[in-house]
């Protein structure tokens, strides 16, 4: 049987008695500060909060002046477009009232003109139709006696047309058959030339213009009076013989 080892009774009190201060207790004691760490993030944290709400208002507050300030910008271009726009309706407007009043100024000299030219015109020949008068009344006191003489030698009579520019020559004495036999024409003293108008019989119109401008070249009555009696003798003679 082996032999079992056991501690003497004076190893064991020794063993479980006091041993002396540890090596923890014997270590320094050291003050974290927790409570003043905590302090101080807390005054940290509401510094910190602080600040950001007062950026974030700041930020807020520029953000909204940015916007009334835009908006005032896009107002001012909204008025300067529509002044614009004003402007440009008034510059068109004046533009078009110079032309209207030019063309009214060029319309206004043109008419002037042309009345100035009518009226030199109607003066023209009122001096014309004075001068005519003139002339017909100094040549009417010597051709009353021819006149009358050529009334007599040319079996014709004067007589009115129904209007005072206007005679009618009746001519008696033309045919060998019928010496009652009547030929007449209207002259019209109304212009310068003279011109005949109506006439019975027929007569030929080229015959009568020809007649008609030498009586208008020589201004002497009796050249019209004469040529007419031999174109209405010529004219009956015609007629009879085609008869």
């Amino acid at each position: 049987m082996g032999t079992v080892f056991e501690p003497s009774m004076s190893t064991s009190r020794q063993t479980l008695g006091p041993a002396g201060p540890s090596m923890v207790d014997q270590l320094p004691s050291i003050e974290f500060g927790f409570d003043s760490l905590r302090e101080r993030m807390a005054r940290f944290t509401v510094k910190f909060d602080a600040f950001i709400e007062q950026g974030r208002k700041r930020v807020l507050e520029e953000h909204n002046q940015f916007r009334m300030n835009l908006a005032e910008l896009q107002e001012d271009e909204r008025m300067r477009k529509k002044d614009v726009e004003i402007f440009q309706i008034k510059a068109n407007s004046l533009q078009q009232t110079m032309a209207k009043e030019k063309q009214e100024k060029l319309e206004m000299e043109a008419a002037i003109t042309a009345l100035a030219q009518q009226r030199r015109a109607i003066d023209a020949k009122r001096a014309a139709q004075q001068a005519r008068a003139a002339q017909r009344a100094a040549q009417a006191r010597f051709d009353v006696p021819e006149l009358d003489f050529w009334v007599t030698n040319l079996c014709l009579s004067m007589e009115g047309a129904g209007s005072d520019d206007r005679l009618r020559f009746v001519y008696t004495h033309l045919d060998d058959q019928d010496w009652a036999r009547e030929a007449w024409f209207e002259l019209d003293t109304a212009q310068r030339d003279y011109a005949v108008r109506h006439c019975r019989p027929k007569l030929e119109r080229d015959k009568v213009d020809r007649l008609l401008e030498r009586v208008n070249e020589t201004r002497e009555l009796v050249v019209l009076l004469k040529g007419m009696r031999e174109l209405f003798v010529e004219a009956l003679k015609s007629s009879s013989s085609s008869s």
